[in-house]
């Protein structure tokens, strides 16, 4: 990998339990090479980043890694299990569907516009934990208060809420699996700026408070910054440089990289205080 630095976490991590490790990744589609020979590790807990430009192969990498797209040649490991082969049964499908999890760019396609919030969560539950009806209710409004979410959203379709707090409900679905990963795909890039910072905010407590490990996907690098501990640049499909991000980010060593950060149009982007500054507004008022 041309630039890859060697200061990047990952790789000691290979043989923690828990962690996700990719190898060798690699898919075509026809003549063309979307993703060729990606690996990395995630340790449990971390935060990586994955960056580039639109077709630089970033999302196909993270539909294999939760099982929408088959892998041509690689393999993909959670806890040491290898998950590049097709899931053998529902049993193995649910198993492998709670060790990771995604959430998509768009808030208003994500949700069944026809199913409350509540029950939208609960389902989630009901699939993979065999518990009772009122268990099942009391962790679906603990879920939606961990991301902020009551009792009034909880009784509403998505379409009576904003963009925000449907992102915010696709947070707490995913995270009702206790998945090890969790995968963001342009989880924000949808939101308007005030309103990524309050997701931003958001997950960098849940990862404090429940040690999931996430793998954001954007291509935004000032979004980078503030969700990630390590960064990994794609293009056309391969890793050109991964390492820390405060280091990658201040100091390039990629030409590549370099055009990635020339091209960002926000530089003095501050999600926290932009976070702070949405927080005056009244309990339960719609957040963008």
């Amino acid at each position: 990998m041309s630039g890859t630095r060697n200061e990047t976490r990952s790789g000691a991590a290979t043989g923690m339990p828990g962690a996700l490790v990719v190898e060798g990744l690699r898919k075509r589609y026809g003549d063309h090479t979307a993703v060729d020979d990606v690996s990395f590790t995630l340790a449990p807990g971390a935060s990586l980043g994955i960056v580039g430009e639109s077709g630089s192969g970033k999302t196909t990498t993270v539909r294999m890694l939760v099982g929408l797209e088959r892998p041509d040649g690689g393999t993909v490991r959670i806890g040491g299990r290898d998950r590049s082969a097709p899931a053998r049964g529902r049993a193995e499908r649910l198993a492998r569907a709670r060790e990771i999890q995604m959430v998509f760019q768009d808030p208003y396609l994500s949700l069944d516009p026809r199913v409350p919030v509540g029950r939208c969560v609960e389902e989630v539950l009901r699939l993979h934990f065999p518990t009772g009806a009122r268990a099942r209710q009391a962790r679906v409004a603990e879920l939606l208060d961990q991301v902020g979410l009551g009792e009034r959203e909880a009784a509403a379709l998505p379409g009576a809420l904003s963009g925000g707090q449907r992102q915010r409900v696709a947070i707490a679905r995913a995270l009702a699996a206790e998945p090890r990963v969790l995968v963001l795909d342009e989880a924000v890039a949808a939101l308007d700026v005030s309103i990524q910072a309050q997701v931003l905010e958001l997950l960098g407590r849940i990862r404090r408070e429940v040690g999931i490990g996430f793998l954001f996907v954007t291509h935004d690098l000032a979004v980078v910054r503030h969700i990630t501990d390590e960064v990994m640049v794609l293009r056309e499909g391969r890793v050109v440089e991964m390492g820390a991000t405060s280091a990658l980010l201040d100091a390039p060593a990629h030409p590549y990289t370099r055009l990635l950060l020339d091209s960002v149009p926000r530089r003095g982007w501050n999600p926290a205080a932009l976070a702070s500054a949405g927080r005056g507004r009244p309990a339960g008022t719609a957040d963008g």
